[in-house]
This record gives structure tokens, C-alpha cells and sequence, in this order.
């Protein structure tokens, strides 16, 4: 079996749940990269509804930053089934988080050949997830 770094390390996309104003969640799905009990997504260049400022997990986390991240695997063999799901803290880094948003960008992109071709620009912005707990299960 599998340890939970390596399961974080190998997984392509998580889903991103936030609380809107009305108390209903949205969820999207993301990619991601974890480092050192933090979990970072970029809003990337993939088609949005609604420019980066206007998106509904930005204004969530500003107003409730309380979040769940859920990265899973499914196979019709059961057995290999698994999640992991993190609930934590989310923040949208400031400019003078300049060092680390370059960080979360260059890491990003070494695991995303697509944000290595220039769909995460190094302006984009970032969401940093700090892990209160993570929750895992397997067969």
C-alpha cells in the first residue's frame, strides 16, 4: 500500500470544497501540490465563468476561510479504492508573500507539464491550504 505522501505526491486533481454565503458548499475540482503540511492550487488559465477576482472560491475563502480538500482513487477493483481528505485553513497569498507564491508557482508547474506550457502564468493567483487535520482511508 501506497503511503499517504506518496498517494499526495502521484494524485493529478483534488476537489476544493468552500462555504458561500448561504451556507451551501462549492466545490471544484484542482490541481495541486503539497509541501511541508501546506497544499497550494493556482487559479490557472483554463476557461473560467468569471475573471479570477469575481470567482466564488476566492470570495468564499476571504469570508469563511474554513476549507475541505478531498483527493481520492477509484478502480473497479475495490481493494486499490482510497481518499484523503484535509480540512484547513485557506488563504490567497498577498503580494508580500512574494517568495513563496513563486515557490507554490515553480512547484506547480514541475508537476503540470500543461502550467510548464504557459497555462499558470507566474502572476496567478495562489491559494494556500494550512492542514488542521487529514483524514485517509483504504482498503
Amino acid at each position: 500500500m501506497l503511503s499517504i505522501s506518496t498517494k499526495l505526491k502521484n494524485a493529478r486533481v483534488a476537489h476544493f470544497s468552500t462555504v458561500g454565503p448561504s451556507g451551501h458548499p462549492h466545490i471544484v475540482p484542482v490541481c495541486f501540490v503539497y509541501r511541508r503540511r501546506v497544499f497550494y492550487t493556482a487559479v490557472d488559465q483554463k476557461p473560467k465563468r468569471a475573471p479570477a477576482q469575481k470567482l466564488a472560491r476566492l470570495r468564499n475563502i476571504q469570508q469563511w476561510p474554513q476549507v475541505a480538500l478531498l483527493i481520492d482513487h477509484y478502480e473497479d477493483d475495490w481493494r486499490k479504492l482510497w481518499y484523503i481528505l484535509v480540512r484547513g485553513k485557506a488563504k490567497l497569498l498577498p503580494k508580500s508573500a512574494a517568495k513563496e507564491h513563486k515557490t507554490a508557482i515553480r512547484a506547480l508547474q514541475a508537476k503540470y507539464p500543461q502550467y510548464r506550457a504557459g497555462m499558470l502564468t507566474d502572476d496567478a493567483p495562489i491559494i494556500r491550504i494550512t492542514v488542521e487535520r487529514i483524514t485517509s482511508w483504504h482498503m
